[in-house]
């Protein structure tokens, strides 16, 4: 099915759980849906499970009325015990009164827990954003890479080296 949209991927709670290919198929999800170790053709499964209930918890400095735009922190998802909390992000062109945000309890990633008002307009959002793959994500300032990454393998560290925050490929 052709959504003449970018490849984009979806950034929720649960990201950091899963296992993924490189267009973000769940590879598990795959694997016991098909019961094979191939992806057959054709299979379509959403990235991240939309039934699985998340602890949200809003800002403690929210409350109706509050002014946020593209990047404020709304609330925070508990993910994992290496990632203790999952920051909920307002997308980067978004912005607005708070007209509605959901109360501490159980969600799931498409549920409905804020709602912004600008120019009398009502947007909505869930806990799951849609982000093109080749459209860098925008930061306040780069942090220079002046560490270097030492992984205690020296075939690792001299033929490939990196910095610590850094991206890099071993092929």
């Amino acid at each position: 099915m052709r959504t003449k949209s970018p490849l984009s991927v979806q950034l929720a709670p649960g990201i950091l759980s899963e296992i993924f290919d490189g267009i973000q198929r769940p590879l598990e999800v795959i694997a016991k849906l098909s019961d094979s170790i191939y992806i057959p053709r054709g299979i379509d499964v959403p990235p991240l499970d939309t039934t699985r209930m998340w602890e949200f918890t809003p800002s403690a400095e929210l409350k109706k009325s509050t002014m946020l735009s593209g990047g404020d922190i709304y609330g925070t998802v508990y993910e994992n015990n290496l990632f203790k909390f999952h920051r909920i992000l307002l997308p980067p062109k978004a912005k607005g009164r708070i007209d509605y945000i959901a109360e501490k309890g159980m969600y799931n990633i498409d549920d409905v827990i804020l709602c912004l008002e600008h120019d009398g307009k009502k947007t909505e959002f869930t806990m799951a954003t849609w982000w093109p793959v080749r459209q860098a994500r925008p930061v306040a300032e780069k942090l220079a890479g002046d560490t270097p990454l030492l992984t205690g393998q020296r075939v690792l560290d001299a033929l490939f080296p990196s910095v610590l925050g850094g991206t890099c490929a071993i092929p």
